[in-house]
């Protein structure tokens, strides 16, 4: 007969550590009361200053953190992408939103060969895909057959690519790398469908 040892304190805090770090990652699922903003909330000058984002707009702040780097990235700076806002956290807990455009979304994309995570809205900061600075053809199919997007870039150095989609559409992502390739549906028609897509296997 087995005896089940009750886990000890250290090993309770390192689980608790762990989960922690992968919750950080990527934020896996819609998180409750999300809500849209119309402009840039009171704390976000604060926020901004201290990370050198001060006077750009919400499209250059998503774009200059999407694209550093990854060993340059800003400790205790956390940045969300929501359909209808960034949500962005400084180290000392201090929150802020800056609003998206109307018209737009913004999507990141990690495609992947071999090993992947889950994401729901895409952490500027924190997430890591599988490939990065790799070259891939990415082609965005609007369900009414218009191409939306059909041209050769690398990823990040975080391993995604990201795509501005217009607003209110459903469309099919195909991602080509390596002569293997990958398609995902996407939709930016709820305030709650994912910008971050980690599920589209090159293969």
């Amino acid at each position: 007969m087995y005896t089940v040892q009750a886990p000890t304190r250290a090993r309770v805090a390192a689980t608790a550590a762990i989960g922690a770090l992968l919750l950080a990652g990527c934020t896996s699922a819609p998180s409750p009361g999300a809500h849209s903003s119309t402009g840039a909330s009171p704390g976000v000058a604060d926020v901004l200053s201290e990370h050198d984002l001060t006077g750009l707009s919400t499209t250059d702040v998503i774009e200059r953190l999407d694209t550093m780097p990854v060993a340059e990235r800003p400790t205790g700076l956390i940045a969300s992408v929501h359909p209808r806002r960034v949500s962005i956290t400084g180290d000392r807990g201090q929150e802020a939103e800056l609003a998206m455009p109307e018209d737009e979304v913004y999507i990141s994309i990690a495609p992947y060969r071999r090993t992947t995570h889950q994401c729901h809205f895409h952490s500027l900061t924190t997430c890591v895909g599988e490939l990065r600075n790799a070259n891939v053809h990415i082609t965005l199919t609007g369900d009414s057959g218009e191409t939306l997007i059909d041209e050769a870039r690398p990823t990040y150095d975080n391993g995604f690519i990201g795509i501005w989609v217009p607003r209110g559409i459903k469309a099919t992502l195909t991602i080509k790398h390596n002569e293997k390739v990958g398609t995902q549906r996407i939709s930016t028609t709820e305030d709650d469908d994912p910008t971050c897509i980690t599920n589209l296997k090159v293969a």
